[in-house]
């Protein structure tokens, strides 16, 4: 039988429910929280008892741990990559751990389980270590995801994804805030876009996306990628923006991301859970933006908006 892996994420109490919402970005299922910051209270309140294992007391309350459970078809590389880099950018201090697997090569397992994908009407996305299959009119994305977070395999992505295809002309110039692995910019190229710009605060992601470019054939200056925290590095305008990142994140973004886009750009979130979904469109409204479509799959959102006035 295959084997899953645990990740292990640990945090000061007081992130938990954070620390919580970006792990279930990685999965929608096999989740638990260890926190005994309340142990004593909540013995009393819920079993009754004030009688408590001695092991159980001298557990650290000062930090809590969310556990993950990564199923053999995913790549657990890519969960670790996406939960460090979100919590890395909401300044959330923290460790991760690995559990042994039986299987010495389980960073490589869930490749067996990545088949090529169609999604949409237009894309097909398709492992650079499969050989490659008919795509009819599809256009082909050839993807080594490596470490990073971005494979069109969660539905986040795919979201973004069939939102993307709707919006490409030749004229389009996109920025793709949180950009992991390339896989959105790399298909705004496929598709026909002008150019795409890539941000990612992870070194690492920003390599693996400048190596997804060039394995479908484009590189600078049609498609750049850099490193930098949301906006901080980014210069220019641009009439398409997506950004496929946790709720919060879309919420501090949307003021910012004004300055950089053309009067008839098209900005497309995802990464939202369903419960945060209001909370988003609240923030697009209070920022001038209208929401022009809502996509869900699962539990997730992705909204497409424009600013009021070129609606």
């Amino acid at each position: 039988m295959d084997s899953w892996t645990e990740i292990r994420i640990t945090v000061p109490v007081a992130y938990t429910d954070e620390a919580g919402a970006i792990a279930m970005m990685t999965v929608p299922y096999g989740i638990y929280t260890e926190d005994y910051s309340h142990l004593e209270q909540e013995a009393m309140e819920i079993a009754k008892i004030d009688l408590i294992d001695e092991a159980l007391l001298k557990k650290d309350r000062t930090k809590s741990i969310v556990h993950i459970y990564i199923s053999p078809e995913n790549n657990p590389q890519e969960a670790v990559s996406f939960i460090e880099c979100r919590l890395y950018a909401e300044k959330i201090p923290y460790t991760v751990a690995l559990a042994d697997c039986k299987d010495e090569d389980w960073q490589n397992n869930w490749r067996q389980y990545f088949q090529p994908m169609p999604i949409g009407e237009k894309l097909l996305i398709q492992p650079a270590w499969i050989p490659l299959t008919d795509a009819g009119q599809r256009r082909v994305l050839t993807i080594e995801p490596g470490l990073a977070f971005g494979t069109g395999n969660h539905e986040t992505t795919r979201l973004c994804l069939q939102a993307l295809e709707n919006h490409i002309t030749p004229q389009t110039q996109m920025l793709d805030v949180g950009c992991g692995s390339g896989i959105l910019s790399v298909a705004a190229m496929l598709f026909g876009a002008k150019s795409a710009l890539g941000v990612d605060i992870d070194p690492l992601a920003v390599k693996v996306a400048k190596d997804n470019g060039a394995l479908n054939g484009f590189s600078e200056p049609a498609l750049r990628f850099l490193q930098g925290n949301l906006t901080d590095h980014v210069s220019g305008k641009f009439n398409l923006v997506t950004a496929n990142i946790v709720a919060d994140a879309i919420i501090k973004l949307t003021p910012d991301i004004i300055p950089f886009m053309l009067p008839d750009a098209v900005y497309i979130v995802s990464g939202i859970i369903e419960p945060r979904a209001e909370e988003v469109s609240s923030a697009l409204s209070e920022n001038g933006f209208s929401v022009t479509a809502v996509h869900e799959e699962n539990g997730w959102v992705c909204m497409e908006s424009k600013r009021i006035g070129s609606v």
